[in-house]
């Protein structure tokens, strides 16, 4: 959706509650924000992601990235250009003289010099838009041991943290409160492996989406009179290996296919 024509076309999708969470005293007073682009409609605490998703400015301004034809094409070119078996040695691939391929999630994803993909798991621009950007800008640093939040990363200061938590993490959290057991089965499906003890909940994987781009994903149960939280953590060297942009679209990827996966345990236990 473009810029919307007034702040009342903002004021209809809120829940009109008056929380003051995203800092202005009401609800009007933050859809008039909103629309003089002072503040972003994903600041709601209370929104809904499709409300978000509606608002195509506003994403783009958060992601840095567009899917559309020519923005792949784009880094098609410019993979055209990379030496292939220099970039596998550097962000921890192998090449076999026509295709580099990766381990996403444990599965094979691979491409040739002219952009074409060949995969062990659907192809979708969540997926390869990241992909061909880490073969393009990754420094090859190596992972170094030290977790830290979205916000603390270097590259991602400038980032909307509130709606990073809103497409990621609340996404992730609300399937994990759902489904439970479904989610601590799907993040180790996909090669995740055990976190170190000190960084232990009640569910604790490492994935690894690309080689050098590690994600933890610590989940709480709610317990005792609290509630539960779910934070994803990524390794220091993350942004110097993908940029932040790109870093969120791989989070929002990997959201919304549990998302679909739990949608369909949904259908089939009901």
């Amino acid at each position: 959706m473009p810029k919307p024509n007034s702040a009342m076309e903002v004021f209809k999708h809120l829940e009109k509650s008056n929380c003051r969470e995203c800092g202005e005293k009401t609800c009007l007073a933050f859809a008039a924000a909103v629309y003089q682009s002072r503040k972003q409609i994903s600041m709601c605490p209370r929104i809904n992601s499709e409300i978000i998703e509606l608002y195509s400015s506003d994403n783009k301004k958060n992601t840095n990235e567009d899917f559309g034809e020519q923005f792949i094409e784009g880094l098609k070119q410019t993979l055209s250009r990379i030496d292939l078996a220099e970039a596998a040695k550097r962000i921890g691939g192998s090449y076999d003289g026509f295709k580099l391929t990766l381990k996403i999630m444990g599965k094979d994803f691979g491409v040739d010099s002219k952009g074409n993909f060949s995969s062990d798991i659907h192809v979708n621009p969540w997926v390869s838009a990241p992909f061909l950007k880490y073969i393009i800008y990754s420094k090859g640093v190596d992972p170094a041991g030290e977790w830290v939040s979205f916000r603390e990363l270097k590259e991602a200061k400038d980032f909307s943290y509130p709606f990073f938590q809103k497409r990621c993490e609340s996404t992730m959290k609300r399937i994990a409160d759902t489904y439970t057991d479904l989610f601590e089965d799907l993040v180790h499906i996909f090669g995740g492996r055990k976190v170190a003890e000190q960084f232990e909940s009640d569910v604790s994987v490492v994935l690894h989406p690309l080689p050098k781009v590690p994600i933890m994903i610590s989940y709480w149960k709610p317990e005792d009179g609290l509630v539960s939280t779910l934070n994803l953590f990524f390794d220091k060297s993350a942004d110097e290996n993908l940029p932040s942009g790109s870093l969120f679209t791989l989070c929002v990827g990997l959201a919304t296919m549990f998302e679909k996966l739990s949608g369909r345990h949904a259908s089939f236990t009901a």
